[in-house]
């Protein structure tokens, strides 16, 4: 008996030395393969402008390519959707954004949770919403602008990334602070919102600065103001809404990343270093700040904890505003 709790002592020694071994060959080994990243939006938009460069600098930094998968729908909830059930092999990340904390509030019956079916890497990106408008808008300032919707209700109209995106949730705010009525048309994503801006299609975009600053220096759209507590180095001249007469409409949009829940911690713990890592380079920093985002510094769980109390104020605002799918 003695000779035989022996033996399954050793026996089981080797194997918790073969577990222990196992975990860093895993995170060192990872990635051996090409890895998916799902954008929940289609090209264009404010989560591509900050998704496509840091997955290029993934890739140079782990000698494996991070494929961009855009997949649009539902303010954000379909490519959500499509993450959640992917394996958790560390060979799918997705990339979204504050569309994702205002998801559950807005639509009842998602099939998916994003606190209980994803695990949070960090927080990349916290560029400010920005009013934009298009050049035939007869608005030079934000006063401009509201002093029109008041005597033209209904007339202007707003494009979003889609029902429930910030996008959405901006314009209803505005729409409450300001008293006026403006008529609110989603789109798939940010892109096709701010094409159509561009052409003239829609009126205003409540956008996230990062997908828009490019045609704001290109002078095809015209920026009212910045819905945050102070104006963006990026863009020092546009005025913040409260600088501009509307003091409770700050909107700061955000950009993050997670992972299918049981994606094994080695990998999560490698990726969010790596990631760490990427957003610290200096050809990053550079890129965010001509999108007009400071670099965010979120630990796993502190995302976490900012995840929950996003959750908890966009309901509040779905819960003022009314807000429904249109």
């Amino acid at each position: 008996m003695f000779f035989h709790l022996k033996a399954c002592a050793r026996v089981l020694g080797v194997t918790a030395a073969a577990i222990l071994s196992a975990a860093p060959a895993l995170a060192d080994t990872w990635p051996s393969k090409p890895v998916t990243v799902i954008v929940p939006f289609p090209a264009g938009g404010g989560t591509d402008a900050f998704a496509r460069p840091l997955t290029a600098q993934l890739s140079k930094q782990l000698g494996k390519q991070f494929v961009i998968d855009n997949r649009g729908g539902a303010g954000g909830t379909v490519g959500a959707s499509i993450a959640a059930k992917a394996a958790p092999d560390g060979y799918t990340v997705f990339i979204g954004g504050a569309h994702h904390a205002i998801a559950p509030s807005f639509y009842p019956k998602l099939d998916y949770d994003i606190e209980k079916d994803f695990i949070p890497i960090t927080v990349i990106a916290q560029p400010p919403q920005v009013v934009v408008v298009n050049p035939k808008v007869q608005a030079k300032t934000l006063q401009e602008l509201i002093a029109y919707a008041k005597a033209n209700p209904g007339k202007l109209n707003y494009g979003s990334a889609g029902n429930g995106s910030s996008h959405h949730l901006a314009g209803e705010l505005f729409k409450l602070e300001t008293k006026t009525f403006i008529t609110h048309i989603p789109y798939k994503g940010a892109g096709p919102a701010l094409s159509d801006l561009i052409a003239g299609q829609v009126d205003i975009v409540f956008d996230g600065l990062g997908s828009s600053a490019q045609h704001i220096r290109g002078g095809r759209i015209n920026a009212l103001a910045v819905a945050a507590t102070k104006r963006s180095p990026a863009f020092p001249n546009v005025p913040t809404a409260a600088e501009a007469g509307v003091k409770n409409f700050e909107v700061s949009t955000w950009y993050a990343m997670w992972v299918p829940k049981n994606t094994p911690k080695e990998i999560v713990d490698r990726l969010y270093a790596e990631t760490r890592k990427a957003l610290d380079s200096a050809e990053m920093k550079a890129i965010w700040l001509n999108n007009g985002s400071e670099i965010p510094n979120f630990t796993p769980d502190q995302f976490a904890q900012f995840q929950r109390a996003e959750i908890k104020r966009w309901a509040e605002v779905v819960q003022r505003s009314g807000a429904k799918i249109d």
